[in-house]
């Protein structure tokens, strides 16, 4: 939101004749905005630091008898910690203009309030003066290659100020943008990239052999399990074909098997020796839904799976089951997060968008925790 003073008459002239001097600061620093999408590719672009856009800035400005000043406050209203940039003329009047941060949660974690506010600091000085300090990503051909890893003029990835050793990626909370590092989560958990049609291949042709060696149902439960951050590199057909094979193998452990040396015959001759046995003998089971304190007590006692913070909260995933009137998701789907994540996720929406925006696969990560807490192997 800009504001400003009854008149601006002078200052924007002021303003105007500076802007004809100014020129837009070198793009000498790097960073990647990392996709959660499996099948895209990350995006890379070049950006100023704040550093060098001050020393433009400033040079130019007090010329015209301009100061800057940056400043922060705390919205009570909205829980967010803004930033108010101004621009001050020798005559008195000013122009103004704020900038969203972060919650005022995040001062529990410095150094992600540091990235914020420096990157509010850039991006407020530079729209109220009219200059740009990085690529355009709006037109795809102008993103450089991911696979550059270093910047341009020979700086290294760690040259400038601190900000460059940030992630790029965006995180939206409270409908307010802000730079917040990538979450330290074993890589195990994040969406990874899809195979070469080769490589593919390949990983589809060992898991076949693992899926024919499984005899029990548990057995294909946990190999799923297990696998699942493998199966998403495949390529989409030797996916599908890896599906059908594990339906059908699936379907065959289900199916009841006679003993050995009987026949049909047999089983017409007596069609009801079977006839005391449990209806449900044959029958697909329901999902069972099931409790266990001492689990929960153990995910409260690991770190958030977003930020790393302590104590957490065990987290229900509700999409891991069909709801049911009255029933609850069984405590084997359960995460850790702290307090002000597991509130940014009741207020998000859509569960299964607000885990693919952070590129945590939660699923496999429940299941983890749930054979870490039971010993005996989680059955």
């Amino acid at each position: 939101m800009q504001r400003s003073s009854e008149n601006i008459g002078q200052i924007a002239g002021a303003l105007a004749r500076a802007q004809a001097e100014l020129k837009n600061p070198e793009k000498t620093l790097s960073a990647t905005i990392v996709s959660v999408f499996p099948r895209e590719d990350d995006r890379t672009f070049r950006y100023a630091s704040l550093a060098s856009g001050l020393e433009i800035v400033r040079k130019c400005l007090t010329k015209h008898e301009i100061a800057t000043v940056q400043a922060t406050a705390i919205e009570l209203e909205t829980g967010l910690i803004k930033l108010t940039t101004t621009l001050l003329h020798a005559s008195g009047e000013w122009i103004a203009s704020d900038w969203p941060v972060c919650p005022v949660s995040e001062t529990a974690a410095p150094h992600r309030m540091g990235a914020a506010l420096t990157y509010a600091r850039r991006y407020g000085l530079f729209t109220l003066v009219g200059i740009a300090g990085e690529d355009d990503l709006d037109a795809p051909d102008l993103a450089i290659p991911a696979s550059r890893s270093s910047s341009p003029n020979g700086a290294s990835p760690t040259d400038g100020d601190s900000e460059n050793r940030r992630s790029a990626t965006p995180s939206k909370l409270n409908g307010s943008a802000f730079q917040r590092p990538a979450p330290k989560v074993n890589a195990a958990r994040m969406l990874t990239r899809p195979l070469s049609a080769k490589a593919s291949l390949e990983l589809e042709a060992q898991m076949m052999v693992k899926l024919e060696s499984l005899t029990t149902q548990d057995e294909l439960d946990k190999w799923a399990s297990r696998s699942w951050s493998a199966v998403n590199t495949l390529r989409l057909q030797d996916a599908e074909r890896l599906r059908e094979a594990f339906d059908a193998r699936l379907t065959a452990l289900r199916m009841p098997t006679s003993a050995p040396g009987s026949s049909e015959a047999d089983i017409e001759i007596n069609p009801d020796q079977n006839a005391g046995a449990a209806p449900s003998a044959f029958a697909i089971s329901k999902p069972l839904r099931q409790r266990d304190r001492h689990h929960l007590r153990f995910v409260a006692q690991q770190a958030c799976l977003v930020c790393g913070r302590e104590p957490s909260d065990p987290h229900h995933l509700k999409f891991a089951q069909d709801h049911g009137i009255g029933q609850k998701v069984s405590d084997e789907f359960t995460v850790p997060l702290c307090r002000a994540h597991h509130r940014e996720l009741h207020r998000a929406g859509k569960e299964t968008d607000w885990w693919m925006r952070l590129g945590i696969e939660p699923l496999a990560v429940a299941r983890s925790l749930w054979l870490d807490s039971r010993p005996y192997g989680g059955l």
